[in-house]
């Protein structure tokens, strides 16, 4: 893809077909517009605090998307600097009465929106899910609230969906969640620790639960201790020296409660960036709480496959078989 700058594009097209309209929502830098491959963006947000962001860090961030795709048929936006978390909607045609919270993957470093969001956005939609991308501040950027900044987004998120239920056409008792690798761990995080006051309430949607009623975490980061853990997602999350204390405080599969909402685990065994022992272990700490899980191992599929990479692998039947769990457990 010739022309672009990889490390600093702002926004882009992305901009255009997300932020340029939305009521509520900032303009972002303006750049020159280039045509991106596949569907056009939706062009329907929330953003998730009427007021602002709490806890702005004191030189506040610049939101920036870098393209990463060296393939001219699919875009791989990675946006990182978010000051203004926002949820992206996809409305099916038909609505099922279902919401997906979707948290891409990105190591804490970046949120990837097309391969672990956009793109299962409108897989989900085509089938009646009503589909919601969560651009959410990330933990290395200075914000307040640390390692629950992102939390904090996804508390909110699932409040603010359930308060406007009826303008979407979804029941507030059938809202999942869905995270990819380390919006996995968001997800994880999420399952266990909903009900962590990851931020002071801000209006009457706080008073809902933010408790999903499933919980989908797919090549999933569940522990913070190492050599189990990724890496990079640690270090971005709770810092390099982190005290064992921080790391079990951060790990989904330690905070496991029989409140934890039935999950849908799926990995590759051949995983070597977040390896399978997470999604191992995240299997048994629900079994031992009396928590019903699915869990779907495949020996190859590597990491990172969303839809797209998953194409011509035995681990491409991933989202029927997501599908199939939801129906079987009232979801869908």
């Amino acid at each position: 893809m010739p022309g672009i700058d990889r490390r600093s594009a702002l926004l882009g097209t992305l901009a255009l077909g997300i932020g340029g309209v939305a009521a509520g929502q900032t303009a972002p830098p303006a750049v020159p517009a280039r045509q991106m491959p596949g569907p056009a963006d939706p062009r329907e947000t929330i953003d998730l605090w009427p007021g602002g962001a709490p806890g702005m860090p004191g030189a506040p961030p610049v939101e920036t998307v870098d393209e990463r795709s060296k393939d001219a048929r699919f875009a791989d936006r990675a946006v990182h600097g978010i000051t203004r978390p926002r949820l992206v909607v996809f409305r099916p045609e038909r609505p099922n009465g279902t919401a997906v919270l979707l948290f891409p993957g990105g190591g804490y470093r970046w949120v990837v929106v097309d391969k672990e969001g956009y793109e299962m956005g409108r897989w989900l939609a085509a089938r009646g899910y009503t589909a919601f991308v969560l651009f959410y501040r990330l933990p290395g950027e200075g914000w307040a609230a640390g390692p629950d900044v992102a939390l904090a987004d996804a508390q909110r998120a699932m409040r603010v969906v359930r308060s406007r239920a009826g303008d979407f056409g979804i029941r507030p008792d059938r809202v999942v969640a869905m995270g990819f690798s380390a919006g996995g761990h968001l997800c994880g995080d999420l399952a266990t620790r909903f009900d962590v006051p990851a931020y002071a309430a801000v209006d009457a949607a706080d008073r809902l639960s933010a408790r999903p009623d499933g919980a989908a975490l797919l090549y999933a980061v569940q522990s913070m201790t190492l050599p189990v853990a990724h890496p990079g997602s640690r270090t971005q999350l709770l810092g390099a020296q982190a005290s064992p204390a921080l790391e079990r405080a951060h790990s989904p599969a330690r905070n496991v409660t029989v409140r934890t909402p039935p999950c849908f685990l799926l990995h590759a065994e051949d995983d070597a960036s977040v390896p399978v022992e997470n999604t191992l272990e995240m299997r048994a700490a629900l079994r031992a709480a009396g928590v019903v899980a699915e869990t779907h191992l495949f020996p190859e599929g590597g990491h990172g496959f969303g839809l797209r990479l998953a194409a011509g692998k035995p681990v491409a039947v991933w989202p029927e078989l997501f599908r199939h769990w939801a129906e079987a457990r009232g979801l869908a």
